[in-house]
């Protein structure tokens, strides 16, 4: 590797570190204003423009509080469990392309940190699952009742409806003929009739809607945080956590949320693509311009589906854990491999014609 390869590496890295942690902050911020707007009340408001700098003031806050770890807790594990949550969720922002490529001083740059990776999407569901042990460890570690029912509890959901997520992929893989995400968001660029882009949203409608719901539950937001449940277990896996280590489950609980948006948008909305638009002579002439243009579609989207966790979160109210398992295995399970199975048959008839 080139030394100008690695400059370019180290560039893009910090850039997604950066798009992670500040828009991590911002989505707090985001959640607190949505619920204060359906809850009629007005939110955050005093420190910076109308609360704008709110979550740097909690950021601040959480940093300086004491860390307290139980006498009774592993604190290997205790320290260990956020860190792991912290490091997965920022990790698979590897494998997500921000735009098409383009040139910088006549060297090309490739907007992922992995370009081209053939096993994307396997990558993806792989670093997904494993963000699980973090929870789990901190209910382990704890050594608490409540901290313990929210650790098995997330790892209950977590095989639950990964398996539902990952089947709902299978359909849209096949349509696609490939596991490469840059190669399915290229392959999305294009129109049906002249006019319609080819989103996956229009071909795999079923596999998004169960990606969806299991997005909910893979990043234990309500009506799925079954794993923190205040009423029934104080906090969940998270009882016995303060300062920063909390303050890591918090961040990695949005930066999962940003991600799953992302990917949403990714895999099933085109990702960066801005239909119509793009194909003006002027953005092909101005391939710098033209992706920073798709970034903004990316963001655009992204934001729309961070507004719909919000929204539902403050709009349908928990669970029963019964009905958590259920909607699981009996609907979502079920729902999923009836979908790959008329995918691959409805693919099959149109090559054998």
């Amino acid at each position: 590797m080139e030394l100008i390869d690695v400059i370019v590496l180290v560039v893009k890295i910090l850039i997604v570190l950066h798009i992670f942690l500040i828009g991590a902050a911002y989505v707090v911020l985001l959640e607190r204003k949505v619920s204060a707007w359906i809850q009629d009340r007005v939110g955050p408001n005093r420190v910076g423009w109308r609360g704008s700098l709110q979550s740097f003031a909690d950021v601040l806050k959480l940093v300086l509080k004491e860390d307290i770890v139980p006498g009774h807790a592993n604190k290997f594990f205790h320290f260990l469990a956020p860190v792991i949550s912290i490091a997965i969720a920022i990790s698979v922002w590897a494998v997500i392309p921000f735009c098409s490529p383009f040139t910088v001083f006549g060297v090309e740059i490739q907007p992922t940190i992995a370009p081209n990776l053939n096993i994307g999407i396997l990558l993806l569901l792989a670093l997904s699952s494993l963000g699980v042990y973090g929870i789990t460890l901190a209910g382990w570690a704890s050594n608490n009742k409540y901290s313990l029912l929210g650790g098995l509890r997330s790892s209950a959901q977590m095989i639950s409806y990964e398996l539902s997520m990952g089947l709902s992929l299978i359909g849209m893989m096949l349509v696609m003929g490939s596991v490469n995400i840059t190669t399915i968001v290229a392959q999305q660029g294009g129109y049906w009739f002249g006019w319609l882009p080819k989103w996956n949203i229009f071909v795999q409608p079923v596999g998004f809607l169960i990606f969806l719901v299991a997005a909910f539950a893979e990043t234990n937001r309500a009506p799925f945080d079954l794993a923190e449940a205040e009423p029934e277990l104080v906090g969940g896996f998270h009882t016995e956590y303060t300062g920063l280590k909390f303050g890591l489950f918090f961040l990695a609980e949005y930066g999962n949320v940003i991600l799953m948006s992302a990917l949403m948008t990714t895999l099933f909305f085109g990702g960066y693509h801005l239909p119509w638009v793009e194909d003006l002579p002027f953005f092909k002439d101005h391939t710098g311009l033209l992706a920073l243009a798709q970034f903004g579609a990316l963001f655009v989207k992204a934001l729309f589906w961070i507004f719909f966790f919000v929204w539902v979160r403050w709009s349908i109210p928990r669970f029963r854990y019964d009905q958590l398992m259920n909607l699981g295995w009996r609907v979502m399970f079920p729902l999923a491999l009836l979908n790959t199975v008329i995918t691959a048959i409805v693919l099959a008839a149109m090559k054998s014609s």
